[in-house]
C-alpha cells in the first residue's frame, strides 16, 4: 500500500502511527512485521515520543549536525539548495520495521512513527507499507 502526505519541508516532522495501524487492520496483519518506507532521498522515518519538545530538539540536532547555510558539494551539480536535506535524510534512513504482535504496533507507551522532510520545500511525500508474514 502506498499513502501521500503533504509535507511543509525544512525538518517537517509528521506522525503517520495511525496511517499505519490503519494498514495493520485493513491487511488483518496478526503477527509478523511491518516495513514503512518513504520515497525520495529527502526524508526518512523513525520513531519519536511525537511532542513539541522532542520535535522541536531533533529539528535543533540536525541543523548542528548538517546546516542549512553550510556548503554542500551537491549544490555544484544541481544548485538545487537542498544539499543539507540530502545528508540528513542519509543519516536518518528511509525504512523502519516495526514488530506487529495479537494485530498491534509493538511500540513503546510515548513512541510513533514519523515521516521527516528534510526538503527545501513543501513536497507530497509517498509512503510505502508492507506486511512482513511472521519470521
Amino acid at each position: 500500500m502506498i499513502f501521500t502526505i503533504q509535507t511543509k519541508g525544512f525538518t517537517d516532522i509528521v506522525d503517520i502511527t495511525d496511517f499505519v495501524e490503519d494498514f495493520i487492520r485493513k491487511e488483518k496483519i496478526e503477527d509478523g512485521a511491518v516495513l514503512v518506507f518513504v520515497l525520495g532521498s529527502t526524508a526518512g522515518i523513525t520513531t519519536i515520543e511525537y511532542e513539541p519538545g522532542v520535535i522541536e530538539d531533533l529539528k535543533n540536532v540536525f541543523e548542528k549536525i548538517a546546516p542549512k547555510d553550510a556548503k554542500y558539494n551537491h549544490e555544484e551539480a544541481w544548485h538545487d539548495g537542498n544539499g543539507f536535506s540530502h545528508v540528513r535524510a542519509g543519516l536518518l534512513k528511509p525504512s523502519l520495521v516495526v514488530p506487529v504482535e495479537n494485530g498491534k504496533l509493538l511500540l513503546g507507551t510515548w513512541q510513533q512513527i514519523v515521516l521527516v522532510d528534510f526538503d527545501n520545500m513543501p513536497r507530497e511525500r509517498k509512503i510505502v507499507l508492507k506486511s512482513l508474514k511472521s519470521f
